[in-house]
């Protein structure tokens, strides 16, 4: 359980294991971070669902990320081609060196997984082969499971829209329907907390001024 709190405790009480980490599935539920005594029993430290783990850490990863690249082009350290967990290289050798290879990619649903709306994005089991990505169709979630996706689904697409026509107000909406947004904030305080990153980002953001 230790291992990975979030995703047991999903499991124990739903049936099923969720593929997403403790970290972020715990962001991705209204049900582990929406009081500090839910964030102290579920979650743990670093990639096990740490509060501002990510912002707290970036700069280091980022400096020693570019320390590691500037030895590398000097010269000093040797460059590393070694395979990583990234997906890219596979493709690439499935399809040019035509060794079929099967990924988890996230393609247009098309009804793959039928209960999920068709014009979304689902990951599903792919075959890599010399004529491209060839994605599994999956059939039907349990209905509970199919729920909790479309939730997150929605707000990917009122996202979308408010990208799509730099809308602000589409973008408050969005926050809106986030389940842990909406399970923490009332609507008022979801307004509220957009335009205050709207006024913090303003200078990345012209499109929607």
């Amino acid at each position: 359980y230790e291992k990975d709190p979030v995703r047991f405790e999903f499991m124990f009480q739903t049936g099923y294991f969720s593929s997403e980490s403790s970290g972020h599935f715990s962001e991705y539920v209204p049900y582990f971070r929406k009081r500090q005594d839910l964030i102290d029993r579920y979650c743990r430290g670093k990639y096990l669902g740490q509060t501002s783990f990510y912002a707290d850490e970036w700069p280091n990863w980022r400096k020693e990320c570019d320390e590691r690249i500037a030895k590398e082009l000097s010269g000093e350290e040797e460059i590393e081609t070694k395979r990583s967990n990234e997906y890219g290289s596979v493709i690439i050798e499935g399809i040019e060196k035509d060794r079929p290879q099967v990924i988890y990619g996230s393609v247009l649903n098309k009804g793959l997984i039928e209960n999920l709306p068709s014009d979304g994005v689902v990951e599903v089991a792919c075959l890599v082969k010399k004529n491209g990505i060839s994605p599994t169709r999956f059939g039907r979630l349990p209905s509970h499971l199919a729920g909790f996706c479309r939730s997150n689904m929605s707000m990917f697409d009122v996202t979308v829209e408010a990208i799509l026509t730099r809308s602000k107000e589409t973008v408050i909406r969005a926050l809106m329907l986030d389940p842990l947004t909406s399970a923490v904030c009332s609507l008022e305080e979801i307004r509220s907390m957009a335009n205050e990153l709207f006024e913090a980002e303003k200078d990345y953001l012209p499109d929607f001024r």
